[in-house]
């Protein structure tokens, strides 16, 4: 019998290695070296990575225009708080001297003349901030200028005391209604209030009219403020005198200056220069009228 050979076939034994010396190297070790190169990128998968980079940059753009937007959106809102928060510091200011009832009832008659400007300038197509309150000085409003010509700044002035005017008989008849003196002061403080608005000198509300009317009479509207500085003794009436006859000179000397601009703006038809008069001059019989009938007495106990 022939011998049987293991299949595979064993390796031959080859001599033996010292302790640590390397192996030899088989046939099998030898292997040829891998090419050395980057693969392409395909031109799809580069422009698929450009497309999210730009997806990411838009996403980004409009999360800032979305929050933008809101702030936009948002500053109505924020115009409402500045003048709600004057409105509570005025309020806060005007306890020092009445009760907090008193105060509340006279911020809100400041609003109502107030609102009368804001009302007539839109209808004039003019944009107006809300009323921003100023304690001991009443409230503001701001716009880029009062019409066209005096003849409306002459209507956007008188809109506030006429509006004014309302709101302190509206407390008149509360008064009546409920026989509350609250509201009796309160129609009285309106009523005086509107009145001293409708003295003839800017920037007061009776200087507006007077645009129309006789710019003139701004030099007496000004010298009847200066004796009321010394009867009543207000530092706040200082601060108005100064105002008005920074205006009253700024005025005049545009007036001076002439020019077709100027003259066009206080050029008004004689029937609208009457029918501002007439109700210029009704406001203040109606008002001393509501003056009167509402004066509360001061007791002192």
């Amino acid at each position: 019998m022939e011998p049987r050979i293991p299949w595979p076939p064993l390796p031959a034994e080859g001599p033996e290695l010292a302790p640590g010396a390397a192996s030899p190297p088989s046939a099998n070790d030898f292997s040829p070296p891998a090419p050395d190169f980057t693969p392409e990128v395909p031109p799809a998968r580069a422009q698929s990575a450009l497309r999210r980079r730009l997806g990411a940059i838009a996403a980004a753009l409009a999360a800032f225009l979305a929050k933008f937007k809101a702030i936009i959106l948002l500053l109505p809102k924020i115009k409402l708080l500045a003048t709600a928060g004057s409105m509570f510091v005025s309020i806060a200011a005007y306890t020092l001297l009445w009760p907090w009832q008193f105060a509340v009832g006279l911020v809100l008659l400041l609003l109502v003349h107030e609102m009368g400007h804001v009302i007539q300038l839109r209808r004039e197509g003019l944009k107006a901030s809300g009323p921003m309150f100023i304690p001991f000085m009443g409230a503001v409003i701001s716009a880029r200028s009062l019409g066209d010509n005096a003849l409306a700044e002459a209507r956007v002035g008188l809109a506030g005391p006429i509006l004014g005017s309302v709101g302190a008989a509206a407390c008149v008849a509360l008064w009546h209604a409920t026989g509350n003196d609250l509201f009796r002061a309160l129609a009285y403080f309106g009523f005086l209030l509107n009145l001293f608005n409708l003295i003839p000198v800017v920037p007061l509300d009776g200087g507006r009219a007077m645009a129309a009317m006789a710019p003139w009479m701004w030099f007496l509207g000004f010298l009847a403020l200066i004796p009321l500085v010394f009867v009543l003794t207000s530092p706040i009436l200082l601060i108005i005198v100064f105002f008005a006859g920074m205006e009253t000179y700024r005025r005049w000397q545009r007036r001076r200056a002439g020019g077709a601009q100027e003259e066009a703006y206080y050029r008004v038809r004689p029937v609208d220069r009457l029918l501002v008069a007439a109700v210029y001059l009704a406001l203040i019989a109606l008002l001393v009228v509501g003056m009167h009938a509402a004066y509360l007495p001061r007791t002192v106990n």
